[in-house]
């Protein structure tokens, strides 16, 4: 079942277009990579998916309802969680409290920290006290993922998760995506410029290129010097 569809959204700053006509989808229980250099649009789109940014053309729709203008609160409550690129945990708060951020959209009942994310990343019971600026950038990340987490997604959305991030902690992210895609109950939406990464994850990949999908298909499809022409500087 396609749970997130976007269909041929325009984006602009200003005079400025982002995103030319993107079409998009993300189903249950696949990863979902969108690949391309810096400044193609990749977090434009996810800006547009979580409300950030307005599109001026096109729709998204998520689980068949039209999201139009609604608040990246609202889209939060609907089970969309959005991991930022570069983290954007809270450097002053523990790690405690960092994870407890993720109870604002939940019902009273729900507000609990599930300790599937401490299976996922276990630095992260052990550091409960630490304040979130005092992590190594990799441990943010967990942090951050974990972060989202606690929202019971049904979508989730990443922006380049191993952006500056040594390979070990890598690794434990894309086991952390392998496992959550294997649950079978949530979308997950990979932007990524690691193509080994992304590759290893994907079921289905789009490549953009000026604010535009130039590539798109299951990942059998997947021809690898052609997305890597459109990765490479």
């Amino acid at each position: 079942m396609t749970t997130l569809a976007i269909d041929g959204i325009d984006l602009y700053y200003g005079a400025a277009q982002a995103l030319r006509g993107v079409s998009l989808t993300a189903e249950t229980g696949q990863v979902t990579c969108v690949l391309g250099r810096n400044g193609v649009g990749k977090s434009s789109l996810l800006r547009a998916i979580m409300g950030i940014q307005p599109v001026r053309n096109g729709s998204i729709s998520w689980n068949g309802q039209p999201l139009g203008s609604m608040p990246p609160y609202d889209r939060a409550r609907r089970g969309i969680a959005y991991v930022p690129q570069g983290r954007e945990i809270f450097p002053l708060l523990t790690v405690k409290e960092n994870l407890e951020t993720g109870f604002a959209p939940l019902k009273r009942a729900d507000r609990y920290v599930p300790d599937e994310i401490f299976d996922l990343f276990p630095v992260l019971k052990d550091m409960l006290n630490r304040r979130g600026g005092d992590l190594s950038g990799g441990q943010q990340q967990q942090l951050a993922i974990g972060r989202a987490l606690v929202t019971r997604p049904s979508l989730l959305v990443l922006d380049e998760p191993t952006e500056g991030i040594q390979p070990s902690i890598i690794k434990d992210i894309g086991r952390a995506i392998a496992y959550l895609r294997s649950k079978g109950d949530m979308a997950i939406l990979l932007v990524e410029q690691y193509f080994e990464f992304a590759r290893d994850l994907c079921d289905s990949f789009a490549v953009m290129d000026r604010g535009q999908i130039v590539l798109a298909g299951r990942k059998q499809d997947m021809v690898e010097s052609d997305v890597r022409r459109h990765l490479s500087v």
